[in-house]
């Protein structure tokens, strides 16, 4: 009953795990390409992957033996013994990536040695050789993987579109060029070039990869210690984004993902920004490799750290050093020399109580601090009659009178009374027969503006423009950029004027008429917070994620007393949409204040 899978099955089986769509296939020959000793790699895709996707590189290149081996399961010169998984300081290291990658596509191979005069040619369709034989070609290597999952058409079928599956591969070239600022990297898709990124330091490779205005919004981070060297760049407060986009850990030049480290990088940042507001970082640590485990996880992005909670301390103290050094945080001093020795607890460490003495002779009122200080005389006048003098404080004023002595009434009843009241610059109170609502002025506003724009997709109706008098240039990273151009077209309906240029920039030329407190910036920022975070609602589309930007970017934010007639407008208009009670993120608008809430709160007095 039990039989060994042919290689082509088990491979195919071990490709599920390690290609699980073209950007996997970007990854691995990339890192092959580093650890080949590269100093420019060029990557070519065709189709988001689908067609082509080759990497080209200068490395030492392969002989024809080794050429061929490299195609066999756990082929590998990383590793001899179990010892040497503690030392791993590469990224391949299992032997199993290119005999994934051939199982499930077609791959040619062209490699030379420097000592060689010729290469080697090999084509390897669903793991059989299909053809070997001598080259002429350069040192290095030549991976050409064509037609991606050709042999498995259920893998294909549940590709996504291009655009996605293209902004993962550059998710993926983006990772190894940050930590290879050493190495040159070219990038083209269908013929369009994305990045030539010349060799430089790290806040060069950042401004090539990610627009030249980053340059300008980073602060250096960098600690050494006995548990680990922190080196990097953590982005400045007042440019953080609505998007985590540009947030990036690294140990030993690996990138890895952690929501651990990531809340001690946020949690510096706790009192400067918003909760909906997303700083940028790029961290690195060196670490001795016996400390962690990176082969946890299929695709290596997750590592094992021994010493998380002491790594989670320095973390969040350089961040909030760095953040001092430019007056926009509370100061941590390092003053000491050497590495701090920050300490990590064993099973056998014996714990401790602090010692506190306490001066009991201390008294702080005979400091001459205070008794220099300016004395107040009469002081106590302060509070004589203050019933009497006390006036009420409201946000919003109510036409009343003093008591009637005679009628006993505590107000007089205006001739006009008024339907609403604004409270503050955020809600609108009013009476309803079961006591009084109260309206999120913002929320309804968003409301409004989205049915508004998802009328006028449906409609296919063409917006009015206006034409601006300056122009305003939005400058992306390559990714952002290209899912900005994937809109580009529902834009122009909407009575946008954009035009796209070389550098991965935006210009605004023109915008909807009656679009007055939107900036190209805040529309921007609210497109690609809603295309990138597909998880909130996979069911919309592209139309239903266009016009939330949009309602976000023009709803009121906060406003000015507005008049009787702007708030019975608003309120007429929120009650003729189709979903008033909430808005177009799923937040509640409105809400009923009963009159036995009322006469509860009163009788708990």
């Amino acid at each position: 009953m039990i039989k060994l899978l042919p290689d082509s099955v088990a491979n195919q089986i071990a490709a599920g795990e390690v290609v699980q769509r073209p950007a996997s296939v970007v990854k691995e020959l990339m890192e092959n390409a580093v650890d080949a000793g590269a100093t420019q790699i060029t990557l070519v895709i065709k189709d988001a992957g689908r067609t082509l996707v080759q990497v080209i590189d200068n490395g030492s290149g392969m002989s024809d033996t080794d050429a061929r081996m490299s195609f066999e399961r756990h082929a590998t010169s990383k590793i001899a013994e179990i010892a040497d998984l503690d030392r791993i300081n590469t990224f391949g290291f299992r032997g199993e990536a290119l005999a994934s990658i051939a199982a499930v596509s077609e791959v040619e191979l062209k490699t030379k040695l420097q000592a060689e005069d010729l290469g080697i040619r090999l084509l390897i369709s669903a793991s059989k050789v299909v053809s070997s034989e001598p080259v002429q070609c350069p040192t290095g290597a030549s991976f050409s993987v064509k037609n991606l999952f050709y042999n498995i058409p259920a893998r294909r079928k549940f590709l996504k579109s291009d655009a996605s599956e293209l902004k993962h591969i550059i998710d993926e070239f983006q990772r190894i060029a940050i930590c290879n600022p050493n190495i040159e990297f070219h990038f083209s898709n269908n013929g369009t070039k994305l990045y030539d990124l010349p060799s430089g330091n790290l806040k060069q490779r950042l401004a090539g990869i990610f627009g030249k205005n980053i340059a300008n919004s980073l602060i250096d981070v960098g600690v050494s210690t006995t548990v680990a060297n922190v080196s990097g760049f953590i982005g400045k407060p007042d440019k953080a984004k609505k998007s985590p986009g540009e947030q990036f850990f690294f140990v030993n030049n690996r990138y890895f993902k952690s929501t651990y480290y990531r809340a001690a990088v946020l949690k510096s940042y706790e009192q400067l920004l918003p909760s909906n507001m997303f700083p940028a970082f790029f961290i690195f640590f060196e670490i001795n490799p016996v400390n962690i485990d990176i082969n946890i996880h299929p695709q290596k992005t997750e590592v094992k750290f021994e010493n998380e909670s002491a790594i989670w301390q320095i973390i969040n103290a350089v961040v909030r050093e760095s953040l001092s050094k430019y007056a926009v945080a509370p100061s941590i001093i390092f003053d000491m020399e050497g590495a701090p020795n920050i300490p990590t607890l064993g099973k056998n460490t014996e714990i401790k109580a602090p010692e506190i003495t306490v001066n009991k002779e201390y008294n702080p009122f005979k400091n001459e601090r205070y008794s220099n200080s300016a004395k107040i005389d009469g002081w106590e006048q302060l509070y004589e009659d203050f019933n009497s003098s006390a006036k009420p404080d409201s946000d919003f004023s109510l036409s009343s009178t003093p008591a009637d002595a005679e009628s006993g009434t505590m107000f007089k009843e205006e001739k006009n009374r008024k339907r609403f009241l604004q409270v503050k610059d955020k809600y609108i109170i009013t009476p309803v027969k079961s006591g009084l609502m109260l309206i999120d002025i913002c929320r309804a506003h968003q409301r409004i503006l989205f049915e508004g724009f998802i009328a006028l997709f449906r409609e296919n109706a063409i917006v009015a423009s206006q034409k601006q008098l300056f122009h305003e240039t939005v400058e992306l990273s390559a990714s952002d950029c290209m899912l900005m151009r994937s809109v580009c077209g529902e834009l122009e309906q909407m009575g946008f004027d954009i035009q796209s240029s070389d550098d991965n920039s935006l210009v605004f030329r023109a915008f909807p008429a009656g679009l007055e407190k939107a900036t190209a910036r805040s529309v921007v920022d609210e497109i690609l917070r809603n295309i990138k975070e597909d998880y909130n609602n996979p069911t919309w589309d592209t139309h239903e994620k266009l016009a939330l930007s949009l309602a976000k970017s023009e709803a009121i934010k906060r406003c000015d007393e507005l008049s009787d007639m702007e708030m019975e407008h608003l309120v007429n208009k929120l009650f003729s949409c189709r979903m008033p009670d909430i808005d177009a993120e799923g937040k509640p608008i409105m809400s009923i204040i009963t009159i036995e809430d009322m006469d509860k709160s009163l009788m708990k007095q």
